[in-house]
């Protein structure tokens, strides 16, 4: 007998059966959805004694975890006293934390990030941009300030990275679940979910809009994942960085101008917006539309958005900027230029260097810089490097010139410091240090512990690290397939009386992971002294498409399985923010060997710091500023060799011999208690003197120096009376523009220096009359500027004066000058007139350049 069956397809549905806690648990919830909770020993601690198993295997998720816990650990809960207690002060502490009132008349600011390394457990970043973003945050929560942060929400972020038995990097792209994150929905008035739409190629996307709590401020996320959008358009907010160029250009819309429209829905109304690279750059372009729609004209609407943008730099090299051919930009934007009331080709011309040049794509660095009256690197260095870069811009002027900024990144102390390193600082630190703990007077007081204190806590520190070395690579090794004799033989070499040296970062060609085993034979021998032995580990992801940062991986794997180099040269798979915790706290050397001058700034040098492990770098990024011969050691910054394979052969020769002659004779140096003076010495000295100028809260209070502070005064002057003196500066500069071609030299009476040499310390005397069409020469600025040349290619301003205005007739100006340029032998010199403003934020405002 046979039949038909009808119905033996399974159907399923989804049910979500939430965990409700009883009220003596209630506030486990609380300190769950807000991160605070993971800067918090407190807190963190609650979590870890529920279930650490599990907690660690949820990837230190308390929502997960909370999520799967089973009644009888509940009762259990309930029952423990202590643990009740703990609960109740972390919530006390949390309360009294959130109820801190805000200082008054503070501008209201909106970061936006493409990326935000916050926590293990939320799949918002890649690598140092992010986990930069992430601390910046945590510290405006620390420091109570007006701020917020706009992102996107990805379904999986950035990949989880495994390795193959032969060191092939393998991506694993594991979905997040929202049900498990700290993130809310944000409802309208009516109670609706909050979507915002986003024009991407002449359909309209949904994007949800969620909220996540970090201490007292939040974060507002973007999320297109969802049954309102067409695959395509869900998959926008799939991955980070992931997709080619195209789907970068997606993302970007929707970061820049769904950030705007989410500001807008929510009502926040910032009064400072900053870009946190160019990432977020249309954001620009959507605030300049909406000021046209509210009836502004392009030129006025520009004075406004500039008046209160900031755009911050991340990247040394040009081909690091986000860069989009024209043709794909007008297929998603040309509508965009007539809202705005101006022509294609004026609309391309805000991301590029020469507006007529068609074959130039339109560079998102281009179009932040151009519409932020402020912009900053983010290191000393850095800031030098992009003045250089982008001096193209401005015709006229020398890179030192360039208006450009920095402010050196920094890092979140709670959330890299040791709990025991934290638990000793506090012994001799003195009471609510953390609000002062940029004041290096504080941070000196480390030298009042005993030497054998301080290093048995970086030793217990180091342990704890090699310990979970061990762990890791077991685990790791048996799913890779390896051998368990390979596995044990690697594992029992690792030893806890060794020099650890940490090199972990994202693994791309700059920054030179392999530069070590340029010589085989004497890392061979450094790494097998007698007495001394020494390890190195190495952690990092390359970017899915760069093969040559994978290709650095695989060979490190490879190095790793030779005989004399077992369990001495260790490479850690799936670097990652915990992991990163542990390597800062645990090694004795940080070692970063970056190509000179790539590293913008590099923060985990400064998380070593902080935790008391010595740095050994080159002099470039946040090194450069932070090196003292007594708490650490460096390579050079200048470069030897122009052929990069010879500057890489002396460097790694450099660091061979300082190893070899210097640091570890330092290391193993011990006297009759077991340990190193000398080398305590260094210890302490990059805790005292290094790490309290990179802690966020320094950074934090420059960024309202340098640009916050006079970025708000800017947008209150320009705002006033509805954008009065905005509309004003615009109509000046395009008098000025229209203007500007028409002025000429009437007579140039100044120092005859083709035929005579000028004696040292007598005055240089200049006289020029110039015809200004029509310009009120208050309006100009006339100065001598001695150039002195470095090559055929270089020159650098060494000294600038004004002339001094003696009169004004009949459109024709007369300048005067008197100056002792102070200077001895061959410079060269010119008179340039600019247009000046007491409005003008910075002499390129108005990039107007006339030379006499």
């Amino acid at each position: 007998m046979t039949f038909t069956q009808t119905h033996s397809q399974m159907k399923l549905r989804r049910i979500f059966i939430k965990n409700e806690l009883p009220a003596e648990l209630s506030a486990l919830n609380r300190l769950a959805r807000n991160i605070w909770w993971s800067w918090n020993a407190g807190a963190s601690n609650l979590f870890h004694y529920i279930d650490h198993d599990q907690f660690v295997a949820l990837n230190y998720n308390p929502v997960a975890l909370i999520e799967q816990l089973d009644p009888a650990r509940i009762k259990e809960l309930i029952a423990d006293k202590d643990f009740l207690k703990q609960l109740k002060a972390a919530e006390k502490a949390f309360d009294a934390y959130l109820a801190e009132k805000k200082a008054a008349d503070q501008p209201r600011i909106a970061y936006f990030s493409m990326e935000y390394g916050l926590h293990i457990s939320l799949k918002l970043y890649s690598g140092g941009l992010g986990v930069l973003a992430g601390d910046y945050l945590k510290e405006a929560s620390d420091g109570n300030v007006d701020l917020f942060g706009v992102g996107l929400l990805y379904r999986y972020g950035y990949f989880n990275q495994g390795l193959s038995m032969n060191g092939d990097q393998l991506h694993h792209y594991p979905a997040q679940k929202f049900t498990q994150l700290p993130v809310e929905p944000v409802r309208r008035e009516d109670g609706n979910w909050l979507k915002v739409q986003v024009p991407i190629q002449g359909r309209i996307v949904q994007a949800k809009v969620w909220k996540l709590p970090i201490g007292r401020i939040n974060l507002y996320l973007l999320d297109t994942d969802h049954e309102d959008n067409s695959q395509e358009d869900r998959e926008l907010t799939h991955m980070l960085y992931g997709g080619d160029n195209e789907h970068r250009l997606k993302q970007e819309i929707l970061l820049g101008i769904g950030g705007v429209r989410a500001i807008e829905a929510m009502g926040l109304k910032p009064d400072i917006y900053h870009l946190n690279e160019g990432h977020a750059g249309f954001l620009s372009i959507e605030r300049l539309k909406n000021h046209v729609e509210g009836g502004m004209l392009f030129h006025e609407a520009v004075e406004a958005v500039r008046s209160s943008s900031l755009y911050t730099t991340h990247t040394p090299v040009p081909a690091g900027h986000d860069h989009f051919p024209e043709h794909l930009l007008r297929n998603y934007l040309y509508n965009y230029a007539g809202e705005l009331g101006i022509d294609w080709h004026d609309f391309v011309a805000l991301g590029r260097t020469n507006p007529d040049d068609s074959g130039e794509d339109f560079n998102m660095s281009k179009l932040s810089i151009r519409l932020s009256q402020r912009v900053n690197g983010v290191s000393k260095l850095h800031g030098e490097v992009s003045q250089e870069m982008f001096t193209p811009l401005y015709p006229g002027y020398t890179a030192e010139e360039i208006h450009i900024g920095y402010v050196t990144n920094s890092v979140h102390y709670p959330t890299w410091i040791a709990n025991d390193l934290h638990d000793l600082y506090n012994s001799v630190f003195g009471k609510n240090w953390l609000r002062q703990q940029s004041d290096p007077k504080i941070w000196r007081n480390i030298h009042k512990v005993e030497d054998k204190k301080l290093y048995d806590v970086r030793h217990t520190l180091k342990v704890r690290l090699l310990d979970y070395v061990r762990e890791k690579l077991a685990a790791d090794m048996r799913r890779r397939g390896e051998s368990p004799s390979t596995t044990l033989n690697i594992i029992n070499k690792i030893n806890n009386e060794a020099l650890v040296l940490g090199f972990a970062r994202r693994f791309a060609t700059y920054k030179r992971a392999t530069l070590l085993f340029h010589n085989e034979e004497r890392l061979r021998q450094l790494v097998n002294r007698a007495d001394q032995p020494v390890i190195f580990l190495f952690a990092g992801k390359a970017h899915p498409a760069d093969q040559g940062g994978q290709d650095l991986i695989r060979h490190i794997i490879h190095i790793s399985k030779q005989p004399d180099f077992a369990g001495k040269i260790i490479f850690l798979e799936d670097y990652n923010m915990e992991m990163a915790k542990l390597l800062t706290q645990g090694v004795d050397i940080w070692l970063n060997t970056p190509t000179r001058p790539l590293e913008a700034s590099g923060t985990s040098g400064m998380k070593a710091a902080l935790n008391g492990s010595v740095n050994f770098s080159v002099l470039d990024g946040w090194w450069a500023e932070g090196y003292r011969p007594d708490a650490g050691w460096a390579l050079p910054l200048e470069r030897t060799y122009e052929d990069q394979h010879l500057q890489n052969e002396l460097d790694a020769q450099t660091i061979y011999s300082i190893l070899e002659d210097d640091i570890i004779p330092t290391f193993f140096r011990r006297d009759e208690t077991g340990i190193s003076k000398d080398w305590m010495s260094y210890v302490k000295q990059i805790i005292a003197e290094v790490a309290p100028d990179f802690t966020m809260k320094r950074m934090m209070d420059h960024y309202y120096e340098r640009f916050y502070n006079p970025l708000h005064q800017s947008a209150k002057t320009a705002q006033a009376k509805d954008y009065q003196v905005a509309r004003k500066l615009a109509a000046w500069k395009e008098e000025l523009v229209n203007k500007w071609s028409g002025i000429y030299v009437v007579e140039n009476n100044s120092f005859d220096s083709i035929n005579h040499a000028l004696p040292m310390g007598e005055p240089f005397r200049g006289e020029v009359v110039l015809d200004t069409n029509g310009i009120d020469a208050k309006d100009l600025v006339l100065e001598a500027i001695f150039y002195y040349r470095e090559n055929e290619s270089t020159i650098k301003a060494r000294k600038t004066e004004a002339f001094r205005l003696v009169g004004q007739k009949d459109g024709k100006a007369t300048f005067t000058i008197e100056l002792d340029p102070q200077l001895a032998g061959v410079y060269e010199y010119g008179f340039r007139l600019r247009p000046y403003h007491k409005h003008m934020a910075h002499a390129q405002d108005l990039n107007l350049v006339f030379w006499v």
